[in-house]
């Protein structure tokens, strides 16, 4: 029996210089759980894995909204798992998350790994919508297979508009039933772990920052807007870690201390 479930949280300033949550609703294998942030001013939650999911035909969704100066930092306790199961109508599971950030808002959103484990089918979305003030750092990452075995079937789809106008579109799909030459050496290379890093930021749109290669498997490219998209793949989980940690490290030491207020 497949599950359907929707979790939701909202964050807002509390008038105190610090960020309430005035709705943090768990559902079914979505448990919400308010951390410790050591962020000054930030609020903090973590996802935790109440059960075994997404299992193929599940339907899962996460909302969060960050009101206008509210400041949210979402991070996951464990890696998600996208597990075989039985589909009852031959349907993928699907996982979507929707993401809305007020005008001088700051959301990090940074989950642990996503890992289609052989067998699976998901496809994941993720929409979010920027004030033109907001800022925003979003980390995905993707590893295909667990130890020792192939990957399943996984669609990821990154959609951001800011100001109501586009600022990425971008889907990628591996496995099973992808476009061939998923794996090949323009793609992934026999890589096992890909991952992405969006920082945006109102102050990207004084002082652009060029297009160049991090390194051997990563690159660093501006997008048409005040943002910046890294884009990186690895032999595992802990080395596309690596990469993408210094990546991120590089563009904040970059920026001036007022314009990393929104992201630190």
């Amino acid at each position: 029996m497949s599950v359907r479930a929707t979790a939701r949280l909202r964050a807002e300033p509390d008038g105190r210089g610090g960020t309430a949550l005035p709705v943090l609703e768990s559902d079914g294998p979505l448990a919400l759980r308010r951390t410790r942030s050591p962020l000054p001013g930030y609020a903090r939650v973590t996802v935790v894995g109440a059960m075994s999911a997404p299992l193929n035909g599940d339907r899962l969704a996460l909302e969060a909204e960050v009101a206008d100066g509210g400041r949210l930092t979402v991070g996951a306790a464990a890696a998600t798992v996208a597990l075989p199961g039985a589909r009852a109508d031959g349907e993928p599971s699907t996982y979507a998350v929707r993401l809305r950030v007020g005008e001088g808002a700051a959301l990090r959103w940074l989950p642990e790994q996503l890992v289609s484990a052989h067998g699976s089918d998901l496809h994941q979305t993720t929409r979010v919508e920027l004030a033109p003030t907001a800022r925003l750092l979003l980390r995905e990452e993707q590893i295909l297979g667990r130890h020792g075995e192939p990957t399943g079937a996984l669609t990821t789809r990154l959609t951001v508009h800011r100001g109501g106008r586009p600022l990425l579109d971008q889907q990628l799909a591996y496995g099973p039933g992808a476009p061939g030459g998923w794996d090949g050496p323009a793609v992934l290379g026999g890589h096992r772990a890909v991952g992405q890093l969006l920082l945006a930021d109102p102050s990207f749109g004084d002082t652009p920052l060029p297009a160049r290669l991090l390194g051997p498997t990563a690159a660093l490219t501006p997008l048409a807007g005040p943002a910046v998209l890294v884009t990186a793949v690895a032999a595992d989980a802990r080395l596309l870690r690596a990469v993408l940690d210094d990546a991120l490290h590089e563009l904040l030491d970059g920026l001036k201390a007022d314009h990393c207020q929104g992201v630190r």
